[in-house]
C-alpha cells in the first residue's frame, strides 16, 4: 500500500514514515526561510499536522513532496507575518545543512564551515521574498515554473527576484570579504 493511501487510512505508522522521509528536507527549507531553527521545527510540525488532516486534498500521490513544500512555505509565510524577524540574529549551525557525511581534512572542514556560515548569514540578510526564491531554487532544486506556481507569482517575476537575489548575495559576500581583508592586520596571534 502506498504511503499516501496509508495516510488517507489514518495509519499512524504512515505519519511516522512521512516524518522520517521528509522531516530533514522540510526543516532545512523552513530554516533557510525563517532564520530560526526552533521556529522552523514548529513550522514543520504544523506542516505535518496539516498534511495529515488534509491528505485527501492531494490528488496526485507522486506530488507528495511538492505538496508538503507548498504547505511548509505557507506555514513560514504565516510566521513571518506574525512576528518581526528583522531583529533576530542567530548563529549558524552548520551541521543542520549537511546531508552527507564525507571525510574532510580539518582545514577543509573549517573552510567549508566558514563558507556555509557566511553564505547562510548572507541569505538571512536578504528580504524574505529573495530568501524564498534562493532557497527554493538552489536548496530545494525547484524549477522557476514550480516556484511561480507555489508563490502564485508570474515566472518573469520569479526570474527577476532570483536575479536580484543573486546580485544582493554577491554584494553581501564581497563586502564581507573586503571587511576581512581590511581588518586582517588587526587580527593578531596570541603571544606565548
Amino acid at each position: 500500500m502506498h504511503l499516501v493511501d496509508r495516510l488517507k487510512d489514518k495509519q499512524e505508522s504512515a505519519l511516522i514514515e512521512l516524518m522520517n522521509q521528509y522531516g530533514d528536507y522540510l526543516v532545512r527549507t523552513a530554516y533557510l526561510l525563517l532564520k530560526d531553527h526552533q521556529t522552523a521545527e514548529e513550522a514543520v510540525q504544523d506542516t505535518f499536522v496539516i498534511a495529515y488532516e488534509k491528505i485527501r486534498q492531494l490528488e496526485d500521490p507522486a506530488k507528495l513532496k511538492s505538496w508538503l513544500t507548498a504547505i511548509v512555505m505557507n506555514c513560514c509565510r504565516t510566521r513571518m507575518r506574525r512576528w518581526s524577524w528583522k531583529n533576530i540574529i542567530l548563529a549558524f549551525e552548520s551541521d543542520e545543512i549537511h546531508e552527507d557525511e564525507t571525510t574532510l581534512s580539518p582545514e577543509e572542514e573549517l573552510m567549508e564551515w566558514i563558507w556555509n556560515a557566511n553564505l547562510s548569514e548572507a541569505i538571512h540578510e536578504l528580504d524574505y521574498k529573495y530568501r524564498e526564491v534562493i532557497t527554493l531554487f538552489y536548496f530545494n532544486e525547484m524549477k522557476i515554473s514550480e516556484i511561480a506556481e507555489y508563490t502564485k507569482e508570474k515566472e518573469n517575476t520569479i526570474k527577476s527576484r532570483l536575479k536580484r537575489a543573486r546580485l544582493k548575495l554577491k554584494d553581501i559576500l564581497v563586502k564581507g570579504e573586503e571587511f576581512l581583508e581590511e581588518n586582517e592586520s588587526a587580527i593578531k596571534r596570541p603571544t606565548r
